[in-house]
């Protein structure tokens, strides 16, 4: 570790993060050029990158989510007849209908939500867990985090349960979340633009490491991207709130109350069932590999801005399970047959996510001494330059499905959410809105990978790709 790094210790979680000096907060630079980012088409991914996709999703996002929940809400799922509305309605008067919903937001709505909150903090501050760290930045920074968040996921859920138990036994349900769900994407899509602009300020004038400040690209994309990568508040790691313990932790929620909605409804219904249990195995895998998280682009890449944070607080809830959401009133009979069909087609590609994750982490912990597939694993051990100018070791594994290709993980979790989709029939576009979404994010993130480990690892990241050549479906792409 350079002799600037210096250590800071939490003073509420327990989480520690080794940081050089803050005279000056330069960009998040990546080190030396990769193929990826020369020539014509480098230039324009780059140019819409910063100047074209941040104003387009600032702008649009917000009001497309809104769109999702009015199009449930008032079309019953309808694409076509929202489509005529659209077409026969000023864009003034749409947008007004679209986010009416604002208007109905009252203190239920608000506590609801602070009280959640207040719940995930908690908890993330009280509960034990083994620490693990991320790796190091390019300025030298290495966050350390506590990884309770497995605990914090049964704790939640229990809590969630006992509170139901409590509501009915009192003649309520926590089912008014469902028919008052619209309100509450409003307000969290109000709330989540206030909480980024406040960590684009924090980012500037008080940051927590050095890996902060502008990027020199303007305000639209330095509140798009974030100007801080670990920002911390109290003590509080804020992406670990927002990605985990907020959108990670608020769709599980979601997709209980959709279910009892449906119970109260129709009764037991297979769709349902299926639906809701693949989903609720998937986050509980999520949370059993939080610590790998802590690994990933969207911690050690993505910075704290409207990106992430926005997207995990405001797009996450009404869109990762609008399946539930749309089956609650469009209840489909699956029979036996097709229930477990999906059930065991979903449960084997949640294994497959689950494994190739767990290959990547043994293999770096191992530095490569370690067993996949019954054999000793092919690895490239790397070399990257920090911007301080050490050097750093890092292994790349070309085994396991690793070697099949170089995001085969995305495979499994494309498929999952197709199985926990399907259910819902093909009646309607609706339900199928976060499979298109995830297929699309999942696609472009090869490209932003890809681009991020040339950088990093030039020659070597080459010779990765000379062994294991398609980016995600062998002989296709």
């Amino acid at each position: 570790m350079p002799r600037s790094v210096r250590s800071f210790t939490a003073d509420i979680n327990g989480h520690r993060i080794h940081k050089p000096n803050l005279n000056g907060h330069s960009n998040m630079k990546t080190g030396r050029k990769g193929p990826d980012n020369e020539g014509l088409f480098g230039t324009i991914m780059s140019f819409l990158n910063t100047y074209v996709a941040p104003p387009l999703v600032i702008l649009c996002m917000p009001t497309l989510v809104m769109a999702t929940c009015y199009l449930d809400d008032h079309h019953a799922g309808e694409l076509l007849s929202f489509v005529k509305e659209i077409q026969d309605t000023p864009v003034g008067q749409m947008l007004l209908r679209i986010w009416n919903p604002l208007t109905k937001i009252d203190l239920v709505v608000m506590v609801t939500v602070l009280v959640y909150m207040a719940w995930a903090v908690i908890w993330m501050v009280v509960l034990p867990g083994p620490q693990v760290e991320g790796p190091m930045t390019s300025h030298g920074n290495i966050p350390v985090y506590r990884d309770n968040g497995f605990r914090h996921y049964i704790v939640t859920m229990t809590g969630s349960v006992l509170f139901t138990v409590v509501l009915k036994l009192s003649g309520s349900t926590p089912t008014f979340i469902y028919d008052r769900f619209s309100e509450f994407a409003a307000l969290m899509n109000v709330l989540a633009v206030v909480v980024v602009f406040m960590l684009y300020i924090k980012g500037i004038y008080k940051p927590s490491t050095s890996d902060s400040g502008k990027t020199g690209k303007g305000f639209l994309f330095d509140y798009y991207w974030g100007t801080e990568l670990y920002p911390r508040v109290f003590g509080i790691d804020i992406k670990v709130f927002t990605n985990c313990r907020f959108g990670m932790t608020v769709w599980p929620l979601l997709v209980l109350v959709f279910a009892l909605k449906s119970y109260e409804l129709h009764g037991l219904i297979d769709s349902m069932f299926v639906s809701s249990v693949l989903q609720l195995i998937y986050v509980s895998k999520f949370f059993i590999w939080e610590g790998g998280y802590y690994q990933t682009m969207d911690i050690v890449q993505d910075r704290a801005g409207f990106y992430i944070c926005w997207g995990c607080l405001a797009l996450v809830p009404p869109l990762y399970p609008i399946a539930s959401r749309y089956l609650v009133s469009h209840p489909v009979e699956l029979g036996p047959l097709s229930s477990a069909v999906l059930l065991i087609i979903g449960t084997v590609s949640i294994y497959v996510n689950y494994q190739a994750d767990e290959q990547k982490t043994l293999a770096r912990k191992t530095s490569g001494n370690c067993v996949i597939w019954g054999t000793k694993p092919d690895v490239i051990r790397a070399k990257h330059v920090l911007q301080s100018g050490k050097k750093k070791k890092s292994i790349i594994l070309a085994s396991g499905w690793w070697g099949v290709s170089r995001h085969f993980h995305y495979i499994p979790e494309v498929l999952l959410a197709a199985c926990w989709t399907l259910p819902a029939g093909f009646s309607h576009f609706l339900p199928y809105a976060y499979l298109l979404f995830l297929t699309i994010l999942l696609v472009h993130r090869t490209f932003r990978d890809d681009r991020k480990c040339a950088q990093k690892y030039g020659h070597f990241w080459k010779t990765y790709c000379g062994k294991v050549r398609y980016r995600i479906i062998p002989y296709v792409f």
